[in-house]
C-alpha cells in the first residue's frame, strides 16, 4: 500500500484540500504532518495571537482526523529535516503540500524538493489551496503580474474555479510515526483577551452563519464601524481553515450585491499574493518608491508609540488601535484609517506600522499586511498614492453616532456625536474631565508636512 506525507502549512482543514485528496488517491495511507519550525520564531512571525489561534486549529484538525480514523502528527524543528525524517519513518514515496508565495515558503520548497529527491522521493506542490486563483494564472500582456486591482479583478472573475472537494471519509495513518504533544491556547502568553476561536469547525460555522444572515447587507454595511458588518473570516482564510475556492463558490451561490462585494474582497487576497509572488522584495521594500525620507528620532518614535497605544488624540484612530490590542483583529475601515494616519499624518515609515500589525493581528501575513500597508502609504499599488484620509471626516461618515468610538475609548463614553469625533472642541472643563489626550499633531500641520515631503506643497 502506497504511503504519502501531507505537509500542512497555511491550509489547516480537511474540506477542499487538494494535497490530502491527491495523497489519498487509490486508498493509500497518509501521514498528516505539521512542523512547528523555530525559523518562524526567529523571523519574528510567531506572535502570541497567531500561536494561540494556531493551537486551536491544530487541535481541531487532529479531532477531525480522529473522527475519520486518523490523527495529526506534530513535529518540532527544521521543516525540511522533519519532513524527510517522517517520510523515512513511514516509508513514504510522495510528499504533498500547498504552494505559497513568501520568500520563506519558496526557499523551504526548494530545499525540501532537493532533500526528498536525494532520498528517492517526490514532492508535489498544489496550487489553489490557499488562493482561489493561483498567482501567475492571470497576467497582463506586458508584465508578469497585475499592478492595478481593477483589471486584475476583471480577469480573476472570468476564471473558472475548480470544484470544491469534500472532506475525506477515512484517513489511515501508519502507526509507527510518532508525534509530539499538540499545543494548547492556554500555554501561550500575551494573547489578546478578545481573540476569536480558531479551527475548521469554527470557521465553517462562521461561514454558514455569515452567508445565511450577514452577506446580503455587506455592500451597504461593510464600512459601518459600529455595525461590525464584516464577515470576520480573515483569520480562517489566513490559516486555511476555510478554503477560498469553497468560500467563493458558496458566496456566489448565495448571490446578490452583498455576495459580489464580499467575493471582491477575497479577490484582493489573491491580488496581493500575485504581486508578492512576482515581487518578493515588496515585503520589505517600496513597491513604487517616492524616495520618502520618513521621520525618525525621538519625536517620531513618541508619535508612533502614541499611535500604538491608541492615544493620538483622534478618537476614530485610537478606537481602531485599541480594538486591535483587545481582539487581535481590526475592522478593515479602521485599518485604512490607522495606516493613513501613521504614514501620512505622522509621516512615519509604513514598516513601523506593518511590524506592529504583525505583532498583534491574528490574520497578519506577509502578502496582505505588507502590501495593504504600502497601498495606504502610497508606495504600493494604489493609483492615488497621495490620498490622505481625514480621521474626523471619516469618523463622522463611518461612525456617525459615535458608537464605535465610545465602545473602544471609554474616556469619551459620555460624549455624544458629532462632538465625540472632535473632543478638543469641548468646553474646557468638560474636555479636561474626559482625561483624553490632546491631538499629537494638527491635521493641517500633518497634511502640510506630508505634501512638502512628497513635493506637492
Amino acid at each position: 500500500m502506497q504511503t504519502s506525507v501531507v505537509v500542512f502549512t497555511c491550509d489547516l482543514r480537511l474540506s477542499d484540500h487538494p494535497p490530502l485528496r491527491a495523497a489519498l488517491h487509490g486508498g493509500g495511507r497518509v501521514v498528516p504532518l505539521f512542523v512547528r519550525d523555530p525559523a518562524v520564531d526567529k523571523a519574528g512571525f510567531a506572535a502570541p495571537n497567531r500561536l494561540a489561534f494556531l493551537a486551536d486549529c491544530l487541535r481541531d484538525l487532529d479531532a477531525r482526523l480522529r473522527e475519520r480514523g486518523g490523527r495529526l502528527v506534530l513535529r518540532e524543528g527544521d521543516t525540511v529535516t522533519e519532513v524527510c525524517r517522517v517520510a523515512a519513518e513511514a516509508d513514504a514515496d510522495e510528499v504533498h503540500m500547498a504552494g505559497d508565495v513568501s520568500t520563506f515558503a519558496h526557499a523551504r520548497e526548494r530545499r525540501l524538493r532537493r532533500a526528498l529527491e536525494a532520498d528517492g522521493r517526490r514532492l508535489y506542490v498544489h496550487d489553489t489551496v490557499c488562493t482561489a486563483v493561483a498567482p501567475g494564472a492571470v497576467t497582463p500582456a506586458s508584465s508578469d503580474h497585475f499592478a492595478v486591482f481593477t483589471p486584475y479583478y476583471r480577469r480573476w472573475s472570468e476564471q473558472g474555479l475548480r470544484d470544491a472537494l469534500d472532506a475525506p471519509g477515512a484517513v489511515t495513518v501508519p502507526a509507527q510515526v510518532g508525534s509530539v504533544p499538540l499545543p494548547e491556547r492556554g500555554g501561550v502568553h500575551g494573547v489578546s483577551p478578545g481573540l476569536c476561536a480558531g479551527g475548521e469547525t469554527e470557521g465553517r460555522r462562521r461561514l454558514t452563519a455569515w452567508l445565511r444572515s450577514g452577506v446580503a447587507g455587506y455592500q451597504e454595511g461593510h464600512d459601518d464601524l459600529a455595525g461590525d458588518a464584516t464577515s470576520r473570516l480573515s483569520p480562517h482564510l489566513h490559516f486555511g481553515t476555510l478554503s477560498p475556492v469553497e468560500v467563493v463558490h458558496r458566496a456566489r451561490r448565495a448571490g446578490g450585491a452583498g455576495a459580489e462585494a464580499f467575493v471582491r474582497q477575497v479577490a484582493w487576497r489573491d491580488f496581493n499574493r500575485q504581486v508578492l509572488a512576482a515581487r518578493p522584495d515588496a515585503a520589505a521594500r517600496d513597491y513604487r518608491t517616492h524616495r520618502d525620507r520618513w521621520r525618525g528620532g525621538r519625536d517620531a518614535e513618541a508619535d508612533a508609540q502614541a499611535w500604538r497605544e491608541g492615544r493620538t488624540g483622534y478618537p476614530i484612530v485610537d478606537a481602531a488601535m485599541r480594538q486591535l490590542r483587545h481582539e487581535g483583529w481590526m475592522h478593515n475601515r479602521g485599518r485604512l484609517l490607522a495606516a493613513s494616519f501613521l504614514t501620512k499624518t505622522l509621516y512615519v515609515d509604513w514598516r513601523v506600522g506593518a511590524r506592529h500589525f504583525l505583532d498583534l493581528l491574528v490574520d497578519g501575513d506577509m502578502a496582505n499586511n505588507q502590501l495593504n500597508w504600502q497601498w495606504m502609504a502610497g508606495t504600493g499599488t494604489d493609483t492615488r498614492p497621495n490620498r490622505v484620509l481625514n480621521p474626523v471626516i471619516q469618523g463622522k461618515r463611518y461612525d456617525p453616532d459615535g458608537a464605535y468610538v465610545r465602545r473602544w475609548v471609554p474616556e469619551l463614553a459620555e460624549v455624544e456625536a458629532p462632538a465625540v469625533h472632535e473632543p478638543w472642541r469641548l468646553p474646557g472643563l468638560e474636555r479636561a474631565s474626559t482625561g483624553y489626550p490632546d491631538p499629537v499633531v494638527s491635521l493641517a500641520e500633518g497634511l502640510d508636512r506630508f505634501k512638502r515631503a512628497r513635493g506637492r506643497a
